[in-house]
């Protein structure tokens, strides 16, 4: 054999050894910085304040997954994947927002929406505190900066850093839950949802749902207050299953003690009986589950609107009517709740991948 040959297959296996090496190093890297936050950890409120919710009185609550600040119109995500009605198969592009510009653009738009919409109380879903994906941006400031509110951030995403995909790497990432409140929040606690045990788990979000709790005037009951977000990336639902146990008995524990319970979030279930009701040139996706209120635990509801979808289909950028979109923000809420109104604010996606949904409610006197 020329030496030259020899000095190749040597060079090329030296390669192939750095690369393996390389490689082996990244996923050790990974495992050792994977950990789950403990179930049961309290949460600290930020500038809590002092009036208290009242039996009779008419409050209101939205509900808003941000999407990191990243899904403007133009935006791709690279994890969702669909087909269109011409049976041809599309799949998103970006790992992280396309600019900073961008992500300026739609957290402080949020914020605005927020804003806006004067509720009471605020459950916000999809917020960096800081992200490669995001462009370290903190996301929490503009709605922190919103007058006349106490807040609880509670961490649902930390990663090691994420090379894929290789073009456009998601990189290494803390996210969270954020919410608002105009009235005195006596404690709050964070809950940890089941998540996949597979190689998923390193890619996915650490679930969980906040539980806040909140004095009612004259009563020793208490305005019990759950911001959530189920799982996503789930085929065949099992997780979310899980999850949704979860949560129904945990929510049947609050009502049990004689508690008015409210939860809004992003359930990643259609939960209107939406999955056809808006035009779209994209097949049904497999994703979307459709929960009802017999999925629930007894003396509770959905409370959602339909007037306009509230999540579109994130594989091709947005273009209205063409998109697949569904409800899967709202809220559930138990018996002893009056639900006075229920609507969704159409954004028409501008700043999300979301649109807000929005409720009045009052606690009944029983």
């Amino acid at each position: 054999m020329r030496k030259s040959v020899k000095r190749g297959i040597i060079a090329l296996s030296a390669a192939i050894g750095i690369l393996l090496i390389t490689v082996a190093a990244y996923v050790l890297y990974v495992f050792c910085q994977y950990y789950r936050i403990e179930d049961y950890v309290g949460q600290q409120v930020n500038g809590n304040r002092s009036e208290n919710v009242a039996v009779g009185e008419t409050y209101t609550v939205m509900t808003y997954n941000v999407g990191f600040g990243a899904y403007g119109s133009d935006f791709s995500f690279f994890m969702d994947s669909g087909v269109m009605n011409n049976g041809k198969k599309v799949t998103g592009k970006y790992g992280k927002a396309i600019s900073k510009d961008s992500v300026l653009t739609n957290i402080e738009g949020s914020a605005r929406a927020v804003e806006s919409a004067d509720c009471d109380f605020v459950f916000l879903q999809e917020v960096d505190s800081d992200g490669s994906r995001s462009y370290h941006v903190d996301e929490r400031e503009p709605f922190a900066d919103i007058e006349g509110y106490s807040s609880v951030y509670t961490v649902n995403f930390h990663t090691a850093y994420l090379f894929w995909p290789l073009g456009d790497p998601h990189g290494k990432n803390t996210s969270g839950l954020m919410s608002l409140s105009k009235y005195g929040i006596s404690s709050a606690v964070r809950r940890s949802y089941p998540v996949s045990t597979s190689f998923a788990k390193f890619f996915d979000l650490d679930r969980c749902f906040t539980v806040m709790y909140l004095p009612v005037i004259g009563s020793e009951k208490q305005l019990v207050l759950i911001n959530s977000h189920m799982s996503a990336y789930d085929k065949g639902g099992t997780i979310r299953v899980k999850q949704l146990e979860m949560l129904n008995e945990t929510i049947a524990q609050e009502r049990d003690k004689g508690n008015y319970v409210l939860v809004g979030g992003d359930f990643n279930h259609d939960i209107a009986a939406s999955g056809t009701l808006f035009p779209s040139e994209q097949e049904f996706p497999e994703w979307v589950y459709t929960l009802t209120d017999d999925d629930l635990a007894d003396g509770f509801r959905f409370a959602a609107a339909v007037n306009a979808p509230t999540c579109r289909a994130a594989e091709i950028p947005y273009e209205k009517g063409v998109n697949y979109t569904v409800v899967v923000d709202g809220f559930i809420v138990s018996d002893n709740i009056e639900v006075v109104s229920v609507e969704n604010t159409d954004l028409d996606f501008q700043y999300s991948d979301h649109n807000l949904a929005v409720m009045k409610f009052k606690l009944k006197n029983i």
